[in-house]
């Protein structure tokens, strides 16, 4: 159970307070027509003079007169540094995981950015691969920062992006990942309340599994200070009382399923708390490992009409 003033350890541990947003400075590559959806090629500042390479997708038919829900999807780890925003985008990588594209041809405006260390953001750095990610990693540790705290500035950066479009509903935000997309999804969500919906697929791993079973999970997973007081489920916890599901193979090794079943009773607890137990779902699916099942995605999809097509 995590303390009283959790949320606040949370921002301590993550890296201190988030700085106040600048100008966005979008630019527009260039812009492909597909079958339903129009693909723009674009970049926007994070930090100052940081640009953030993403791609967006937009539907036919939708306008300023006619605006959609919007979702920002955060991609995948998988030991791909080459791979971020083209996957979900269904341009590179597994089929499995082009969900923008499902998203779009579900009528969704689709934000996909590349994380820091992945695909475009990989450029201009001598180091690559997991060296780079173990770099910029160590880069934030020694400036009293988590690789987590940057990622979730970079976050709020895309949703500040995607509101600022006329062909989306600002009301009606949703974020989603696989994997390392989960981890992001869920540590965003806390500090960005224009996120209306989250879905998270196959990655909750707690530290206390992360330690019972010596796990090596990726950098952003990572919160210094926080454990054993508080864990991953309590981060998940201070979503409430906004809809939160969550996806998991019952095989899946990176998120093992005794804690799993664990995290899930006391985050609805968390929910139940605030008479917002219907906004909280989950499901595990029997002898799946890390994946992207068709059942989940149908459960995901269905989760984000629900809350966000109003």
């Amino acid at each position: 159970m995590a303390p009283i003033d959790f949320k606040d350890q949370l921002l301590s541990g993550l890296g201190g307070p988030f700085p106040a947003s600048g100008p966005l400075n979008p630019i527009v590559i260039k812009t492909e027509q597909k079958a339903g959806y129009t693909l723009k090629w674009i970049k926007y500042e994070g930090d100052p003079g940081e640009l953030i390479p993403a791609i967006l997708m937009i539907p036919d038919g939708v306008d300023s007169l006619n605006p959609a829900p919007g979702v920002c999807i955060w991609h995948q780890h998988n030991g791909q540094w080459d791979i971020g925003k083209t996957e979900p985008a269904g341009l590179s990588g597994n089929p499995m995981h082009h969900t923008g594209v499902s998203l779009v041809e579900n009528g969704y405006v689709v934000l996909c950015p590349d994380a820091l260390g992945f695909e475009e953001r990989t450029q201009g750095y001598k180091l690559s691969a997991g060296s780079l990610e173990r770099f910029l990693y160590l880069k934030y540790v020694v400036r009293g920062q988590t690789m987590a705290w940057k990622n979730i500035l970079d976050m709020r950066r895309a949703v500040d992006y995607l509101t600022s479009l006329e062909e989306v509903d600002s009301n009606s935000i949703g974020s989603y990942g696989h994997s390392m997309g989960s981890t992001h999804a869920y540590m965003v969500a806390p500090w960005e309340p224009r996120i209306k919906a989250t879905v998270c697929n196959c990655c909750l791993p707690t530290y206390k599994a992360i330690e019972e079973n010596e796990i090596l999970h990726c950098f952003p997973n990572f919160v210094t200070g926080i454990y054993p007081e508080a864990d991953t489920p309590d981060i998940v916890a201070l979503i409430a009382p906004r809809p939160v599901h969550m996806n998991f193979g019952e095989l899946d090794s990176g998120s093992p399923i005794k804690h799993v079943r664990n995290a899930m009773a006391n985050i609805r607890m968390a929910y139940e708390s605030m008479h917002a137990e219907d906004n909280f779902t989950y499901y595990i699916e029997s002898g799946a490992g890390h994946i992207l099942s068709e059942e989940m995605w149908t459960r995901g999809l269905n989760f984000f009409d629900r809350h966000l097509k109003l």
